[in-house]
């Protein structure tokens, strides 16, 4: 089964398509040059840099050279936090799942010398594809039946890496995994507090409920994505119901595959949701055919064998912990340290957020 093309629509003009660099985010074609010239990448000389549009932290630039393409990814500017935007690790963490999932990119080159490019940086190879942020690339045409089989298969993809033996793959050295669930629900907790501004809520009724309600022991220890999205899995693009790539390993570990479950179910807005929801839609999950989110869960124990008793303390974390990513992001914006547009409702959307968290922690 593969998706309609509207004829008259090229499978180029369905990829990811790059623009011109933001103002203040500027990449210097030279620099990167120079700095690749010492590297094993595939490609010399002076590139055209372009910049992605996604990405609300960390920032993805195109390397075009007149044989082929790389990508750059490097932290945001402004203030981040201590163990945020970690490109090194980021780079790492991919080149280590490599050889285990191959749905990740190569790595070509990393940089931890801040004072090439201001941050540290890493460039890997670029995976061709359709990559679906809010709504359908103008020429795709999805039937419910279709729309089915692309969800299904961008949740198989996250099932398989949570069912990946990551001691057989020599990946326990990823993170700690025991205790991963006290450890995120106390490092958002203290997160969202530093990065608290004085327009938005102080959430101190969630936190206290997400720490009472917290699980005494992890389901089981995962290779975990933890920011496992539609706009980071790439999609074949002669075939758009396939996952060829999945991006952005930046938070990756070991932990609860419950709790990674729980962070992309904050993200999932269904064609039900009230309209504020609505509007801070990244993703297409509002399509007729798209699972809702209790179906998600339901299909997620049905493959992996596993259950909770209580999925609700894993979706609120997810949403507590979006609001505490929204919020760190705003902070950086409100103190000026961004000019950033699509920043300036983040604050409104954290509001927001504390709303759905007390909706279901009542549920619940």
């Amino acid at each position: 089964m593969r998706a309609v093309i509207r004829e008259g629509t090229s499978l180029e003009q369905l990829l990811d398509r790059p623009g011109a660099v933001r103002p203040g985010e500027e990449l210097d074609p030279n620099v990167v040059a120079k700095y690749l010239a010492g590297t094993d990448s595939p490609f010399q000389g002076v590139p055209e840099v372009l910049q992605f549009p996604g990405g609300a932290s960390n920032l993805t630039y195109l390397l075009r050279y007149p044989e082929g393409q790389l990508i750059l990814r490097r932290g945001p500017y402004g203030h981040k936090a201590k163990s945020a935007h970690d490109m090194v690790r980021e780079a790492r963490v991919m080149h280590a799942l490599k050889k285990s999932y191959p749905y990740v990119p190569n790595i070509v080159a990393i940089c931890e010398d801040e004072s090439v490019l201001g941050s540290h940086f890493y460039v890997m190879e670029r995976i061709p594809g359709v990559i679906l942020r809010r709504d359908l690339p103008d020429g795709l045409t999805l039937t419910p039946d279709e729309t089915r089989v692309l969800c299904l298969s961008v949740v198989d993809r996250l099932i398989a890496l949570h069912q990946l033996d990551h001691v057989a793959a020599g990946l326990s050295h990823l993170g700690k995994g025991e205790g991963y669930v006290a450890r995120q629900i106390s490092g958002w907790s203290d997160r969202y507090v530093r990065a608290r501004t004085d327009d938005v809520p102080d959430f101190a009724e969630v936190m206290r409920w997400l720490d009472a309600n917290k699980p005494a022991r992890e389901v089981a220890i995962s290779v975990i994505h933890n920011d496992y999205r539609f706009d980071n899995v790439v999609l074949d693009p002669s075939d758009s119901l396939r996952v060829v790539g999945v991006l952005d390993w930046e938070m990756a570990t070991l932990g609860d595959p419950w709790m990674d479950l729980g962070n992309t179910l904050a993200y999932w807005v269904q064609a039900d949701d009230e309209p504020f929801r609505q509007g801070m839609r990244r993703q297409p999950t509002n399509l007729p055919g798209m699972l809702t989110r209790d179906q998600v869960v339901a299909y997620y124990k049905e493959k992996t064998g596993q259950s909770v008793d209580n999925f609700g303390f894993y979706y609120v974390y997810g949403l507590f912990r979006l609001a505490g990513i929204l919020q760190q992001i705003y902070y950086r914006y409100f103190h000026g340290q961004t000019k950033n547009p699509q920043f300036a409702g983040f604050g409104a959307s954290v509001t927001y957020l504390e709303s759905v968290c007390l909706a279901a922690m009542r549920r619940n």
